[in-house]
C-alpha cells in the first residue's frame, strides 16, 4: 500500500494543534532522522489527566488532521484503555498519554539520542 505523505512540517504543526485544542499537556517532539533503524522520523509525545481526556486529544488529533490535511492514522493501538494511545501517521508516531503511563516507560529516555524540541504551553 502506497500511502500519501503528508509534508511532515505541515503534519506535526496539526497534530500539535490538535492535541492544545482540548488542553493536552507536556508535548515533545522527538527527532528521530538522525538515528539509524528507526520506524519512524518524528515521535510527538504527549499526556491528558484521564482516559476522558486521552480519548479526546486522539479523538481531536484525528479529526483536524482529516479536516485539514485529507490524512488518516494507518494504525491506532490503546484507546481500548485510554491510559497509553498511540497513532501511526507513518512518518509521524504520536503517543498519548497519562502521566503515571508515561513517567513509568520514560520513551523520552529510551530515545535520549534524539533531539527533543518542547511545545510551550498555552495554558
Amino acid at each position: 500500500m502506497v500511502k500519501n505523505q503528508v509534508n511532515a512540517d505541515a503534519l506535526i504543526t496539526t497534530i500539535i494543534s490538535g492535541i492544545e485544542d482540548v488542553k493536552g499537556k507536556d508535548i515533545n517532539i522527538l527527532d528521530l532522522r538522525d538515528i539509524e533503524n528507526t520506524v519512524c522520523d518524528y515521535f510527538i509525545i504527549c499526556e491528558g489527566t484521564s482516559n476522558t481526556q486521552v480519548n479526546a486529544i486522539v479523538s481531536a488529533v484525528q479529526k483536524k488532521v482529516s479536516k485539514e490535511l485529507k490524512d488518516k492514522p494507518w494504525h491506532i493501538e490503546g484507546e481500548d484503555n485510554a491510559e497509553w494511545v498511540l497513532m501511526d501517521y507513518v512518518n509521524v508516531v504520536v503517543h498519548v498519554f497519562q502521566k503515571h503511563i508515561r513517567e513509568y516507560y520514560d520513551i523520552e529516555s529510551l530515545w535520549g539520542d534524539a533531539k527533543t524540541t518542547v511545545i510551550e504551553s498555552k495554558f
